[in-house]
């Protein structure tokens, strides 16, 4: 049996500018998904994907053929999968070229509309399966900046950066003094990642001089002991993305009377939010119709 296992991610600086060079704070999370691979009596790859509550949501079968993946299944999770399968098999043809029947199981343990990294996760799982490079089966896959690859194979908090189209992850010592007063509140909806991007990537006004300000945004935050300072250094964060895709960021959106600082992370518009309060914020957002609200340590490596 073999066992793979990612961490999630969570994007706290340079959404969107990551894609152009600038210097991103990412975060591995405390959950994530495994991979699993053993032998079996059945003929191909029976494919198995379970929920955070143990329970099946998708199933596929796959053969090989002729060295490569085949599937009699054509719904869009299938041919997906099989897609990548296949981007596997073209960077290492020795990928189960002797074994042609196995099961395999992926096990998730945070809910799949959460946005922590169903498909970074599942990504640098097969990576790891097919000893081939993560960042490079992204790229022939789903595409992006490959944070959330970083993410997955890191255990500490990182610093990461493209150069030259390459990615540059450095560990960095993030451990605020006032990681008490940090939440994480999910706003009920899952962001599509790749919409968010599209429409960043429609706006071609020039971000030389954002990016300088993200880097310094991002570098000020790694250092940041005290919560005032941390708070600015994110409301100034939220202020230049929004002028950047033309969008109202989310406390003015939809908490402008919440006492405290909030910010977007990742795509806008859904998934997780940052939140910074000097009391527990779990009535304010539960008011709303927010129940998922994580802290720091439930939620960060």
């Amino acid at each position: 049996m073999n066992r793979f296992y990612s961490n999630g991610k969570l994007l706290i600086t340079a959404e969107y500018l990551v894609l152009d060079g600038a210097t991103a704070l990412a975060l591995p999370t405390t959950f994530g998904q495994s991979l699993q691979v053993t032998s079996s009596t059945t003929e191909g790859i029976t494919w198995q994907s379970l929920d955070e509550q143990n329970r099946v949501w998708f199933e596929t079968h796959f053969h090989i053929h002729d060295n490569q993946f085949t599937s009699k299944n054509d719904d869009d999770l299938s041919k997906r999968l099989l897609s990548i399968l296949n981007a596997a098999k073209s960077l290492n043809p020795l990928f189960l070229s002797n074994e042609q029947n196995i099961s395999v199981k992926t096990t998730l343990d945070f809910p799949r509309h959460w946005g922590l990294g169903t498909s970074s996760t599942l990504i640098n799982n097969i990576a790891n399966w097919a000893t081939i490079n993560p960042y490079t089966l992204l790229a022939r896959t789903f595409g992006g900046s490959g944070y959330d690859i970083a993410c997955a194979s890191h255990n500490t908090p990182i610093c990461y950066t493209l150069q030259d189209k390459q990615p540059v992850v450095q560990a960095v010592r993030f451990n605020p003094k006032f990681k008490e007063q940090l939440y994480f509140v999910y706003l009920n909806e899952k962001q599509n990642s790749r919409e968010g991007i599209a429409r960043y990537k429609a706006y071609n006004t020039n971000k030389t001089e954002a990016i300088k300000t993200i880097n310094h945004i991002t570098s000020a935050l790694v250092d940041c002991h005290n919560l005032n300072q941390f708070n600015a250094l994110i409301d100034e964060h939220e202020t230049l993305i929004s002028e950047i895709i033309d969008l109202q960021p989310v406390k003015q959106r939809l908490f402008p009377d919440f006492k405290g600082s909030i910010k977007s992370l990742g795509a806008w518009g859904g998934d997780f939010i940052l939140v910074t309060s000097t009391s527990p914020p779990q009535d304010y957002f539960k008011a709303k119709g927010y129940t998922t609200i994580r802290s720091y340590n439930e939620m960060i490596l």
